[in-house]
């Protein structure tokens, strides 16, 4: 089940050329075709398969796969058929809003309480390893701040802040820190050979 951010919105976008994209939390949305086959991308505005791979995704975003499954054809014709617009823009309490008036969700039974077993012995338990944070090592390796990051890549700082709570960067983001990071490498090549030119550079002795 993925993780339910009621503050974040759902952000579609068609391009003059025709090609559509949708995010989520400022992150693009997976296709998720692997486990729901029915469009490599998708749509709106329609019933056609883009428009209900798009029902899945969004979905499952806020889900389960299989509450995804049952209401995505549903879900299709209330919300997405609807979105006729070039951009829209739908927030995740919209969408769980309409879950709770359509969907048949079960409610999760009570856990009864585990009688807590003490160890025999009175080892320690490891400290957890904090996984890392691909946005932190990313800013620490270029020796910049978030801030700093956002301008290069011409994003707003919330963007950067976004990935760095989830953990994860999208596809275009990767690409764009990864050609600066080489634009970067290639400077210092240059700067180096520079350097070197000038000190191998004869000086001028003074006037006899």
């Amino acid at each position: 089940m993925a993780i339910v951010m009621n503050n974040h919105v759902f952000k579609g976008h068609r391009t003059l050329l025709g090609n559509k994209f949708v995010t989520y939390g400022e992150l693009e949305l997976p296709t998720r075709e692997g486990i729901y086959p029915k469009s490599n991308s998708f749509d709106w505005g329609n019933s056609s398969r883009g428009a209900n791979q798009l029902a899945f995704s969004m979905l499952f975003q806020l889900s389960s796969q299989e509450l995804a499954e049952q209401y995505a054809e549903q879900f299709t014709q209330d919300v997405v058929r609807g979105l006729h617009a070039r951009d829209w823009v739908l927030s995740a309490s919209d969408v769980l809003e309409w879950m709770e008036k359509n969907c048949d969700i079960p409610q999760q039974k009570e856990q009864e309480p585990k009688v807590k077993v003490k160890a025999a012995n009175n080892t320690k338990k490891k400290p957890k390893r904090q996984k890392s944070n691909i946005v932190k090592d990313i800013c620490q390796e270029l020796g910049i701040t978030q801030k700093q990051l956002a301008e290069i890549l011409e994003v707003p700082e919330g963007t950067v802040s976004s990935w760095a709570v989830k953990n994860e960067i999208p596809r275009l983001g990767k690409k764009a820190i990864e050609f600066y990071m080489k634009s970067q490498k290639n400077q210092k090549i240059v700067d180096t050979i520079e350097v070197s030119l000038n000190f191998c550079k004869p000086h001028k002795k003074g006037n006899m």
